[in-house]
């Protein structure tokens, strides 16, 4: 039986940006499936007692300034702190990339899951935008145009509000977050335990 990951991911996320790379070179090495779930994540917060960047409180904020920078100095990821369009909405961003896996299989959807979190976090691009996804897709070799029509989709909604339902059903409160063995794994600083957990599965 092959291994499955679930992670489920909200594309805006700094801590997504930080760990995507590894997550993926992990499950490649470990051969592992991903199921990849895009999801709301206010929606999740609305359940599970997260609150919005902005509505934390300040002690909150500025530990959080103090873990980005430390992280991208460890791991020599280019971040910057105050992004151009950041807090963005992840909606639009979320369901490109259920259509390019739905269009292009896991792989490529990973890959642009990628390309969108480095657009926020390294070059100051805004991923609310339908154009600036669409040239991202292009970047990524994919249909733009085609993937932003099917993103509206019927399928794409149904997908992306599974999705959410899944999370939410899943106890998640925060992203990343990935699913191994009915184990959960929160954020990108427990990769190591998710690569362990593999290793022995």
């Amino acid at each position: 039986m092959s291994k499955q990951v679930e992670y489920f991911l909200a594309p805006p996320s700094p801590f997504v940006y930080l760990g995507h790379a590894r997550f993926v070179e992990i499950a490649n090495r470990h051969k592992a499936q991903v199921l990849l779930k895009p999801c709301d994540i206010g929606k999740v917060f609305a359940v599970s007692g997260g609150l919005p960047l902005a509505q934390r409180p300040p002690q909150r904020q500025a530990y959080r300034l103090v873990e980005l920078e430390r992280w991208s100095k460890f791991l020599g990821i280019p971040l910057n702190l105050h992004p151009t369009f950041f807090p963005v909405s992840g909606d639009t961003a979320a369901r490109l990339i259920i259509a390019a896996q739905l269009a292009n299989g896991t792989a490529r959807a990973l890959e642009l899951t990628g390309a969108i979190s480095r657009a926020v976090w390294a070059e100051q691009r805004n991923i609310a935008d339908a154009a600036t996804l669409s040239l991202i897709a292009e970047e990524c070799g994919l249909d733009g145009a085609s993937l932003l029509k099917a993103s509206e989709g019927q399928a794409v909604q149904a997908a992306y509000a599974q999705n959410t339902q899944d999370a939410i059903s899943a106890n998640v409160f925060g992203a990343p977050w990935f699913v191994y063995d009915g184990q959960p794994y929160w954020g990108q600083d427990r990769l190591d335990f998710l690569d362990r957990a593999l290793a022995a599965g």
